[in-house]
């Protein structure tokens, strides 16, 4: 299918991307204003207020005054912050059409019993609970639309959820139970048009293993070293593309590996 095509099934859309400040979410922020640059909405949440008001900036001096976009400041982590969300959008931006559960991240590599309770709060409040709690706010909207309800939601998940390894059982254990939910939810709506997709990436190279090793760059670059990672662009062209589909089409499942990756634990490095 042309760009053009995609383009237009995405015209007059409003899209939701949380987790937008960085990696993969401000990946899918310009790629949807690229992608469809004439008549879009975005609407771009994060706990970085500043670097949202920044990729804002950068996406209307790129493709010009047909794509809106608005920097909501939020934290899903904060169920009563995600609570009001949609009550307190402008008007114009209310009748969201794709949500892009894009926030989430990792803390440490400890092992069981050493695992810290904040830890694994933070990781469940984030990755699960968060996503849920979205969802919900966002589903009312789709639900309400003519002949059963329309709307995507775009579960970004993790090879973690698939194939659980040893230093990282607590986020492993998240994004296996965004798996769980994404796949009931596909299931609890099969009558209506709303579409439900999860895309699971290998490795990334992002901010993700940064906040892993709570801010140590030379840890969080050992993870890369001698492979050619995955780019948050190339996770985001992927997550327009489901968006872009017809309407009957749902891309339900993806699972997205680098050339050197085959699981979770099997990857070729490079001699350095």
């Amino acid at each position: 299918m042309s760009t053009s095509a995609m383009a237009k099934r995405l015209e007059g859309k409003t899209v939701l991307i949380t987790g937008a400040s960085s990696g993969i979410g401000r990946s899918c922020a310009f790629e949807f204003a690229r992608t469809s640059p004439k008549d879009l909405k975005l609407v771009l949440t994060a706990r970085r207020m500043d670097r949202l008001r920044e990729i804002a900036a950068e996406i209307q001096a790129e493709v010009g005054d047909g794509v809106k976009v608005l920097p909501v400041e939020l934290d899903v982590a904060n169920p009563e912050q995600v609570r009001g969300f949609v009550a307190r959008l402008p008007e114009e931006f209310r009748g969201i059409d794709v949500l892009v559960n894009n926030a989430g991240l990792v803390k440490g590599v400890a092992r069981a019993p050493e695992i810290a309770e904040e830890d694994i709060n933070i990781m469940f409040q984030t990755n699960v609970t968060g996503l849920i709690n979205m969802t919900q706010a966002v589903l009312p909207i789709f639900k309400a639309r003519p002949g059963g309800g329309a709307g995507d939601i775009i579960n970004i998940g993790s090879i973690a959820g698939r194939d659980p390894y040893a230093g990282g059982s607590i986020y492993c254990a998240t994004k296996a139970a965004v798996r769980a939910f994404t796949d009931a939810l596909r299931k609890e709506l099969i009558d209506t048009r709303i579409r439900v997709m999860e895309i699971d990436p290998g490795q990334v190279e992002t901010e993700f293993s940064v906040v892993r090793f709570y801010g140590d760059k030379s840890k969080a670059d050992a993870v890369y070293a001698g492979c050619d990672p995955l780019t948050p662009d190339d996770i985001a062209e992927v997550v327009v593309f489901v968006a872009g589909r017809r309407q009957n089409v749902v891309v339900a499942d993806t699972l997205i590996f680098p050339s050197h990756q085959a699981a979770a634990g099997v990857m070729h490095r490079k001699q350095t």
